[in-house]
């Protein structure tokens, strides 16, 4: 999005990528379910609460639909989701299907993305409002809201990670050479 997307290409990308937003807590809660590691859930359940809100956080995906607000889709549209293309569709629903087969440090692994996210949400809000005048800067609050949290998640990743590989290293090496 370097400013070249007419307001219709802008409301498409944020229809498309609000069936993403509504599938992060669905392959988040994969994850977790696959995970025998009581610390790993304790931070993962987080990345849930951040996208489905609680108590008075309206949550990531509230935040969306804020900016699918600011750039003139009605919250019926989106929601309804027939603006999603099918091979959007196609792509998120494997990725939570994913989530749900795999070895659940793998589908870790496949999270990392968010390590290149938190210069992503800084550089929106900051490149947007040049680009797109139609779109009050303040209704970019979703990348703004974002860039703490993907740091924390991928630190929550490569930490869980580095200590599920360990553990599947230590578990090889006994299988290879059990104490008798």
């Amino acid at each position: 999005m370097n400013g070249g997307g007419s307001p219709e290409q802008i409301r498409g990308w944020v229809a498309n990528r609000f069936y993403y937003q509504i599938n992060i807590p669905l392959k988040d809660a994969a994850v977790m379910s696959n995970c025998p590691d009581r610390e790993t859930r304790r931070c993962w359940v987080l990345r849930i609460l951040d996208h489905d809100g609680y108590e008075d956080q309206p949550g990531g995906i509230e935040a969306w639909a804020r900016l699918g607000d600011a750039v003139g889709l009605s919250r019926d549209e989106l929601w309804s989701l027939k603006l999603v293309r099918p091979g959007v569709r196609f792509a998120v629903d494997a990725y939570v299907n994913f989530a749900r087969r795999a070895p659940w440090q793998e589908s870790v692994c496949s999270s990392l993305t968010e390590m290149f996210a938190p210069q992503i949400h800084k550089d929106r809000p900051a490149t947007w409002p040049k680009h797109y005048k139609w779109i009050e800067p303040d209704d970019l609050h979703y990348f703004r809201s974002r860039v703490s949290l993907a740091q924390r998640d991928v630190e929550h990743g490569t930490r869980g990670d580095a200590r599920a590989f360990q553990n599947a290293r230590g578990t090889a090496a006994r299988a290879r050479h059990p104490a008798i």
